[in-house]
C-alpha cells in the first residue's frame, strides 16, 4: 500500500499512521491510536519503577540461638537494603508464655543489631501468643551502606589486581634470577603447583 493511500485509510478511521522500522526496506509503518499508545507506554514505565514497600516477616522463637538469629537477621538486613519494611515476630508455645521477657531480649538484640540502618514504625507489643515489632530502612543509612560496600568490592578488586601483579613479578625476576646464573627456569606458576 502507498503511504498516500494507508494515511487516508487512517484519517477516515480517526487513527494515525506510525512508522515502525525506518531502517527496513521498504519502512513499515502501522495505523494506530498514537496517543492512546504513548499513554500505555507511560503507565508501563511507570508502574516498572515504583517499588512499594512490602512487609517481609521474620518469625523466631524465645530460644533461638545466637547463629540462627544472625541468619535470620542477614535475610532481614537484605530486605531493609532492598527498601521493603520487616516485622519481627516472636512466637510463644506454651508455657513460654510465662517468659515473655525473654522475647522481649530477642526483638532488643534484634533492634541493637540492625539499627545502624533501621528505625523502629512500631514497638515490641503482644499480640495473643505472638510479640512482634515492625522495622524501617532508614533511608540515609542505607544509602550509607550500599555506598560503603561498592566502596568496599573495589577495594578488593584493586588489592586482589595487586596481589596478583606481585606474583606475575615475583615470576618473571625468578626466571631472570634462574637464566642469570645458567638454570632452568623453574614454572612456579600456582597452576604448576597444584
Amino acid at each position: 500500500m502507498s503511504p498516500e493511500d494507508a494515511l487516508i485509510v487512517a484519517r477516515d478511521g480517526g487513527l494515525d499512521l506510525v512508522e515502525v522500522a525506518a531502517n527496513s526496506r521498504p519502512p513499515v509503518c502501522r495505523i494506530m491510536d498514537y496517543g492512546k499508545y504513548k499513554y500505555e507506554q507511560k503507565k508501563k514505565n511507570a508502574s516498572k519503577k515504583s517499588h512499594s514497600a512490602t512487609l517481609k516477616e521474620v518469625k523466631l522463637r524465645p530460644g533461638t540461638d545466637q547463629h540462627d538469629l544472625n541468619f535470620k537477621l542477614n535475610n532481614a538486613r537484605k530486605f531493609l537494603m532492598e527498601g521493603d519494611k520487616v516485622k519481627v515476630t516472636v512466637m510463644f508455645r506454651g508455657r513460654e508464655m510465662v517468659h515473655t521477657y525473654r522475647g522481649r531480649e530477642q526483638l532488643n538484640e534484634v533492634l541493637k543489631q540492625l539499627g545502624s540502618i533501621a528505625k523502629l514504625e512500631s514497638s515490641p507489643r503482644m499480640e495473643g501468643r505472638f510479640m512482634s515489632m515492625i522495622l524501617v530502612a532508614d533511608r540515609e543509612a542505607v544509602a550509607e551502606a550500599k555506598r560503603l560496600a561498592e566502596e568496599g568490592a573495589t577495594a578488593v578488586d584493586t588489592e586482589e589486581a595487586a596481589t596478583e601483579e606481585v606474583a606475575a613479578e615475583e615470576v618473571a625476576t625468578e626466571k631472570e634470577t634462574s637464566e642469570v646464573q645458567g638454570e632452568e627456569p623453574k614454572d612456579v606458576s600456582p597452576a604448576a603447583s597444584s
